[in-house]
């Protein structure tokens, strides 16, 4: 890259017009540092990471306004800028995901002769993520009470506790003060009676003052957040203690060790690329790792839940409540149920997964990060 990029060059890159960056120069977003000789504006290589930065998230749909505070935030660097707009790219895939999903959904019923209701046709274009496979987490998400036992564990003797991306309230210690947070409608909608107060707010920003709590925990969501990073540090800028459930995402930790992303599903190895490593996110918040079995009568229904009952996994109602299955899309999905139906019937799971069968629990990843 030379220099400096002059206005037009820089506007021929970007797809946009020189109206345009002459409109980010005028606001203060996007000023470009030089002159050329004939005084036309100049970009240097810091004003072009700043305007791919401002058009990123106008492409998102974000105002010039709120384009402004997020660039201009002291505390963001241009890494944490990246991981923060793939993480937003990542959940505008999902709504797509979700999308296709509900669409198949719908042709599958009028090749039967059936018609959605005006609720349900209307209900894709509102939907997120967990507006699609969060009415299903009753039937199969619950607390599985050799998992939580580690975890209130780990809590030690705090006695309010703030659950960031709470869902419908599975692992919250009844017997400490919760407060939870849940930025999805649905799930907030299908917290049982007497569950905790409920705040909608995301982990990124917390609207808690600091030490507010004396533990935050998150259990099974940071793979949701658009910064894990930035959220594990507003956990412990607001408790004293942090506890998070998560997985080591490595080949060796996790990939390769479940045979249902390893000989069925490949494609999960595609929505964890970019993500924090297991050991960078103990080392932002400088916690210790745990190692976390799974039982093979686990309760709560995630993704890895059924690695010794793999005949869950060709249950739709299953799939539905594990984000993994919509991220994938439904060719993939499809896909890997087909063979997973084949080599359950000809006994070829069972040859290659015989040492499964003596197991009554499994080291496939997962983790318990303390600080």
């Amino acid at each position: 890259m030379e220099e400096h990029l002059t206005v037009g060059r820089v506007a021929e890159l970007a797809g946009v017009s020189v109206r345009t960056l002459h409109h980010y120069d005028e606001i203060s977003l996007v000023q470009p540092s030089a002159r050329t000789a004939a005084g036309y504006r100049a970009y240097s290589v810091g004003d072009v990471e700043r305007l791919r930065e401002v058009l990123a998230y106008r492409r998102l749909g974000f105002g010039l306004r709120e384009i402004a505070d997020l660039v201009d935030d002291p505390t963001t660097d241009a890494v944490a800028h990246l991981h923060r707009l793939r993480g937003l790219l990542q959940e505008q895939r999902d709504r797509a995901a979700a999308m296709v999903t509900a669409i198949d959904r719908e042709l599958e019923a009028r090749a039967m002769g059936i018609r959605t209701t005006p609720e349900e046709q209307l209900k894709v274009f509102g939907a997120q993520l967990y507006e699609v496979i969060g009415s299903d987490y009753p039937t199969t998400r619950h607390t599985e009470p050799r998992i939580a036992a580690q975890v209130w564990a780990a809590l030690g003797d705090a006695q309010t506790v703030l659950n960031v991306g709470a869902g419908t309230g599975s692992y919250e210690p009844t017997d400490r003060e919760v407060t939870a947070v849940e930025p999805s409608a649905v799930m907030r909608a299908q917290r049982p009676a007497g569950a905790a107060p409920c705040v909608a707010a995301n982990a990124e920003r917390l609207p808690f003052a600091d030490q507010s709590f004396d533990a935050a925990m998150a259990f099974s969501t940071i793979h949701h957040w658009h910064d894990p990073i930035a959220g594990l540090r507003e956990m412990q800028r607001v408790a004293r203690r942090v506890v998070v459930f998560t997985h080591d995402s490595s080949d060796t930790g996790w990939l390769n060790r479940f045979w249902l992303s390893r000989d069925y599903l490949p494609e999960v190895g595609g929505l964890i690329v970019g993500r924090p490593s297991v050991e960078e996110l103990a080392g932002a918040i400088g916690a210790r790792i745990e190692p976390v079995l799974i039982p093979w009568d686990c309760a709560d229904g995630f993704f890895e839940a059924y690695w010794r009952r793999p005949e869950a996994y060709l249950e739709e109602h299953v799939r539905r409540a594990v984000s993994v299955w919509t991220r994938v899309g439904p060719q993939a999905e499809q896909r890997a149920v087909s063979r997973l139906r084949d080599d359950l019937s000809s006994g070829r799971w069972a040859e290659r997964n015989r040492e499964l069968v003596a197991l009554d629990a499994a080291e496939l990843g997962l983790r318990l990060l303390v600080a």
